[in-house]
């Protein structure tokens, strides 16, 4: 077991240069296998999910080589039996039957794993597969996909915003050559934006209708290309919500403003002073008080259900009771019990957290039990008086590239030790 011994109170200060976006990489990497031509992604991010897909692409024939940039040809991607241990550590396979059933017609593949924060049903997903005319057989833990005849465009309507079956509608559709497919009420966040984009570039063709309507016109092959993906407004808005707990000022490198519009609102209520430019964001928090803020997360551009327990730790010590509404998911509240034993004053009650801040949290031995948990964690440990042991940190090294190097350099005294608790 991996932890993470953080000493507390601390000041950061200096800069910090935001890796790729996990919630990007993760669909462009997938997309990618669409092409038989190779395809050079930058500004990937180090993390276990990304290792684990390309794990999953070396076992089924995808040619990978990593140096600056990574580089990938799926000429001779083959169907094999998918690896189960690998599958089921990440969400986004769910996305592999989605680039490989037109080829291949027939495949069985593990339900898809991630964290465990609540209900995270595919139904979506496969009325998508009944709507483009795939056929599939659900079973407990694992899903046949079958292709009886071609695949067919139609008209898509999403009962609910769904980043993933967006992400699904799009990649079965856009080889459905001559074909075309309307997907209504769609996501519209960065990331999809981004994984568009790059489809777009090499040669697919999807248009924007609507805010959430997209046309997809079927093509017969997808080309070669570069492309860069966008960098990860979570990770940028974990280190600026450090930046306003900690009363300091740090700058985010590498990161586009415009993409964190609702969680910087929600900074400067709080009352940071926020400075940015094309590529950066400042914030200074020094002889500032912390204001309680409310949060209520929703679909892009509303405030991300990925930064809600980090907000969390902001509220517990601002002076004052706020409340942190989640609407995404039902069990997100993963990180409250161990907050509360570092002394942090919150309620649940259904899918509200009220909070009401007080001067201090205090050191404790806590678990992470998912992602974002263990990030909100480490935030609650950098302002605790004392030394804080968080057990199962490796769900951090999920989403966040070089996190000890990160808040060492920022001034952040934190350590990686293994079995010793």
């Amino acid at each position: 077991m991996e932890i993470f011994s953080i000493k507390g109170p601390n000041k950061i200060s200096g800069t910090v240069k935001i890796s790729g976006s996990k919630n990007s990489a993760l669909p462009i990497l997938i997309s990618s296998l669409l092409s038989k031509k190779k395809i050079t992604l930058k500004n990937i991010p180090d993390i276990e999910d990304i290792n684990i897909l390309l794990k999953i692409f070396k076992l089924i024939g995808v040619k990978i080589n990593k140096n600056k940039h990574l580089n990938i040809n799926a000429k001779n991607i083959k169907n094999i039996p998918y690896p189960c241990k690998l599958i089921n550590k990440i969400r986004a396979s769910i996305w592999l039957p989605c680039v490989l059933i037109k080829k291949f017609r027939k495949i069985k593949i593990d339900l898809p794993g991630g964290c465990k924060i609540g209900e995270r049903p595919i139904d979506l997903h496969l009325n998508v597969y009944n709507r483009l005319g795939i056929k599939f057989k659900k079973k407990k833990k694992y899903i046949k996909i079958f292709l009886k005849k071609k695949l067919h465009g139609n008209i898509i309507k999403f009962p609910k915003i769904s980043v993933g079956a967006t992400i699904t509608a799009i990649l079965i559709s856009i080889l459905i050559d001559k074909n075309i497919t309307i997907v209504n009420n769609i996501s519209i966040e960065p990331e999809v934006i981004d994984t568009i984009n790059f489809l777009n570039k090499i040669g697919a063709k999807i248009i924007k209708v609507k805010k959430r309507k997209i046309k997809i016109i079927g093509v017969k092959k997808l080309n070669k290309g570069t492309y860069k993906i966008i960098s990860d407004r979570i990770e940028a808005g974990t280190f600026l919500i450090a930046s306003v707990i900690l009363k300091s000022k740090i700058t985010c490198l590498n990161i586009n403003p415009k993409i964190l519009k609702s969680i910087l609102k929600k900074l400067k209520s709080s009352g940071a002073n926020i400075k940015t430019g094309k590529n950066y964001i400042t914030i200074n928090m020094i002889k500032r008080k912390i204001k309680p803020i409310n949060i209520s997360t929703a679909p892009y551009p509303g405030i991300p259900t990925d930064i809600q327990a980090q907000f969390t730790v902001l509220n517990s010590i601002a002076k004052g009771k706020s409340t942190i509404k989640e609407n995404i998911f039902k069990n997100r509240f993963n990180h409250v019990p161990e907050l509360i034993r570092m002394g942090a004053k919150i309620k649940i009650n259904k899918n509200v957290l009220i909070c009401k801040g007080i001067k201090k949290l205090k050191n404790a031995n806590i678990t992470a039990k998912d992602l974002r948990s263990s990030a909100s964690l480490i935030l609650a440990a950098t302002i605790a008086h004392g030394r804080t042991i968080i057990k199962n940190i490796q769900y951090i090294h999920r989403g966040y590239e070089n996190i000890i190097k990160k808040f060492t350099k920022l001034g952040i005294e934190i350590k990686k030790k293994i079995n010793e608790y």
